[in-house]
């Protein structure tokens, strides 16, 4: 039998990918430092952390080394500390940030868990035009996982908000994964953003961390205050100023902390109540044509190019009737 022909992206979506999709080494620092005074641009950049001792004082010393005193270019760099049990506070203070705590910015409103909390709430004590979050349990920090999101919303004038996107090894009892992580990424988020957001199926990591946007757009969105913030604030920023508004940018290699299976569920139930909320909200839910693009992209990067290289795959729904309404069965029994 001959192959079935491989489905390809959504139009708008393949466009997208080509025109959006950078690498951090596009746009040199000095031509962002460049464009950052002739825009006058201010930039922040958050940290939510809780409990993260033992990473957060390297990422906030590379930052400060090499983004505010080797080269200019972020402004403020501040560490909202959740309730942590541990030093994080103290190690993020020692290594040049400003920490503010969660449970003190805006004391008239009782805050409640969760990391979309935290980056609401951080927007009250930040002043930057533009405001760049980044996971405060990255290893091997590298600061162009900065400096590369930023680099279009400092030279793009349409752009409103920018991800990164990177490989992300599975790193478990000393065996490494090279494309394992990213779990609920994989199995829930792009499933869930390919059959109801097609036009957001080129977004590699969708769930990433690290992101940054300008802070017109972010004081315009609402933030749902737990893991779903990601997915949220993606499929809003869609809505809101259009997909031609959103790029990504290719920062390398992710190392982070993994959680159990556990974590990973809670993770991925949040993550589809989100999305849920919002098909409740625009009146999609109903699981017609016209609302679910059966076809689901996934990336891989190419050894030769380096460059992540889009594979979309039909997704079925096929369903056979009961048996007792088939008429062949029915003359059998």
């Amino acid at each position: 039998m001959p192959a079935e022909p491989t489905p390809a992206l959504l139009p708008q979506a393949a466009s997208w990918l080509r025109r959006r999709s950078w690498s951090a080494v596009d746009r040199p620092v000095h031509a962002l430092l460049e464009a950052k005074r002739r825009t006058g641009h201010t930039v922040s950049v958050v940290l939510p952390a809780l409990d993260e001792e033992a990473t957060v004082g390297d990422i906030v010393r590379t930052i400060r080394r090499e983004l505010m005193e080797r080269l200019p270019l972020v402004d403020e760099l501040v560490v909202v500390d959740s309730g942590s049990a541990d030093a994080t506070a103290a190690a993020a203070a020692r290594a040049g940030a400003r920490v503010e705590y969660r449970d003190a910015i805006l004391p008239r409103l009782p805050a409640v868990p969760g990391k979309g909390e935290v980056l609401w709430r951080s927007l009250l004590v930040t002043r930057g035009d533009i405001v760049c979050f980044v996971d405060a349990d990255l290893r091997e920090f590298d600061p162009a996982f900065v400096s590369g999101i930023l680099g279009p919303l400092l030279t793009e004038p349409d752009i409103q908000l920018v991800k990164a996107m990177y490989d992300r090894p599975l790193e478990t009892e000393g065996a490494v994964v090279p494309a394992g992580g990213g779990r609920v990424t994989e199995l829930v988020a792009r499933p869930l953003l390919n059959l109801h957001w097609p036009e957001l199926a080129g977004f590699v990591q969708p769930l990433g961390g690290e992101y940054a946007a300008r802070r017109a757009l972010l004081e315009r969105l609402p933030f749902p205050t737990g893991y779903g913030v990601e997915l949220g604030l993606l499929v809003d920023a869609l809505e809101t100023v259009g997909l031609d508004a959103l790029a990504q940018v290719d920062v390398g290699v992710r190392h982070h902390r993994h959680q159990d299976g556990q974590a990973l569920g809670r993770m991925a139930a949040t993550i589809y109540r989100t999305a849920l909320e919002r098909l409740d909200r625009t009146h999609r839910l109903k699981a017609s044509a016209d609302l679910v693009h059966p076809l689901l992209t996934q990336f891989t990067r190419d050894p030769q190019s380096r460059e992540f290289t889009a594979h979309t795959h039909p997704v079925t729904a096929l369903e056979r009737p009961p048996m007792h309404t088939v008429p062949e069965y029915a003359t059998r029994h």
